[in-house]
């Protein structure tokens, strides 16, 4: 068997309705449509919007002001105190340790540490960004912080 053997099966394909081709058509004159109306014109009927006469929902919903960017970077917060509970003294702390600790649920989400709670242990602290009080607080307790370039 062939491509060019290929037929449709028996009964499936019609003729298309030719319509307003003349009366001994059978679809002239009216061409199907009726005789007066509004779907008789062209043009006729309603719009893709329309749902019966009660408000669209492109009206319904609000139309917010401002602009949402789409490129928005989403860091997730944690606090100086978690990361006190969690970890111990001397720990590196990075995206992989914090997704083990079960703090974030991504190991490469961006994590931007914040200045809540206190620590006396001495972390060191590779995260995508880290708060100036933050900062100062884990350094003040021996720690270091190492940003990304």
């Amino acid at each position: 068997m062939q491509l060019h053997d290929l037929t449709p099966q028996e009964g499936s394909t019609h003729r298309r309705k030719r319509i307003g081709r003349g009366n001994s058509s059978g679809h002239g004159t009216t061409a199907g449509r009726g005789q007066k109306g509004q779907l008789s014109r062209s043009g006729g009927g309603k719009g893709s919007g329309f749902e019966g006469g009660q408000t669209p929902l492109a009206m319904r919903l609000p139309k917010l002001p401002g602009f949402r960017n789409p490129r928005r970077i989403e860091f997730a917060p944690v606090n100086i105190a978690r990361l006190d509970e969690k970890f111990e003294d001397g720990a590196v702390i990075d995206g992989a340790a914090l997704k083990a600790a079960g703090i974030i649920k991504k190991e490469f989400q961006p994590v931007k540490v914040l200045a809540e709670g206190e620590t006396s242990k001495k972390f060191t602290v590779r995260v995508d960004k880290v708060s100036a009080a933050a900062k100062a607080k884990i350094e003040a307790a021996g720690g270091s912080v190492e940003l990304p370039c």
